[in-house]
């Protein structure tokens, strides 16, 4: 009984995830590229397994359909957007995530895009270790408000740090969580007013059909010299229009983990106004490590 474990750095910070799938009997094919797998790599790789432990790779009906085997996915991490459900339902292929895993790390490194984003904080580094004494001019992150997109349990979090910092925090979701919402001083507005109201907006949603949420409209939407935050999945923006907002001066920065293509090295790597990072939302030792335990245990106790 074969085991397909597919994310990048699975097992890296530690060995007690593939100690787990070991102990259970069942055999290991890690994924040897050390990167996001294509549609073709990860057919070859999982061909004759009957669980995959996985990661952002594409899981679509033309890969599904190949794997005969295959009885569960267990996702490292919320999002379920690279998976067919609808196909695997019918398959009778079981999808389980790690709802509760990456919270904290992406919240947790949303404060710290934020504030590495208005005080420059990497261009400042960057400088000094070129031996360049350049005092960078930022931004206070008092008196913002923050526009968080998709209050699930990641824009929840950071919605409460943000407020616990003393910003004003306006909401959009789909389905709003009223309750929370008023417990927590944070207004539910509609996507277009949050976008016009919001010094520095995040983004933590999903996409749908890989259609972009933020486009060149929703960009003009934006007051000029707000600040936009991605950390949720690469497609939710689209990238030409963000290099051109950019670009142009209308935002004054934004910090992206994310992106369509990974990994990454497009043109946004030449702007001076743009932190970057190589998706490393969930990347908290402590938290990485009970995720991928979380999502071997599923997948194990679904295999029964």
């Amino acid at each position: 009984m074969k085991v397909l474990t597919s994310p990048s750095s699975f097992g890296q910070i530690s060995s007690k995830p593939f100690d787990i799938i070991r102990e259970a009997g069942f055999e290991i094919i890690d994924n040897p590229y050390k990167r996001k797998l294509t549609k073709d790599e990860v057919i070859d790789l999982a061909h004759d397994c009957i669980g995959i432990v996985a990661g952002v790779e594409l899981l679509d009906k033309d890969v599904l359909s190949k794997l005969a085997k295959l009885k569960c996915i267990s996702r490292v991490g919320i999002g379920l957007d690279n998976i067919d459900l609808k196909y695997a339902i019918k398959k009778n292929i079981g999808v389980l995530n790690t709802p509760d895993g990456p919270t904290r790390s992406v919240a947790e490194l949303t404060i710290g895009m934020t504030l590495s984003l208005l005080r420059r904080i990497p261009q400042a580094d960057s400088a000094l270790k070129k031996r360049i004494w350049e005092k960078q001019s930022g931004n206070l992150l008092h008196g913002k408000i923050i526009g968080v997109v998709g209050l699930g349990r990641i824009g929840k979090m950071v919605s409460e740090y943000f407020r616990a910092l003393g910003n004003v925090v306006i909401g959009y979701d789909i389905i709003p969580d009223k309750k929370w919402a008023k417990n927590n001083n944070v207004e539910f507005m509609s996507l277009e007013k949050l976008l016009a109201s919001s010094d520095i907006i995040t983004l933590h949603i999903p996409t749908k059909n890989n259609i972009p949420i933020i486009s060149q409209k929703e960009f003009r939407m934006m007051p000029e010299n707000s600040f936009l935050i991605n950390l949720s999945r690469g497609n939710v923006v689209d990238e030409e229009a963000l290099l051109g907002a950019l670009s142009n001066g209308h935002l004054s920065g934004a910090a992206v983990d994310v992106f369509a293509e990974e990994p990454y090295n497009g043109p946004l790597c030449d702007l001076d106004n743009v932190v970057l990072t190589p998706h490393i939302g969930s990347y908290a030792k402590e938290g990485k490590v009970q995720m991928e335990i979380d999502a071997v245990r599923n997948l194990l106790q679904f295999l029964g």
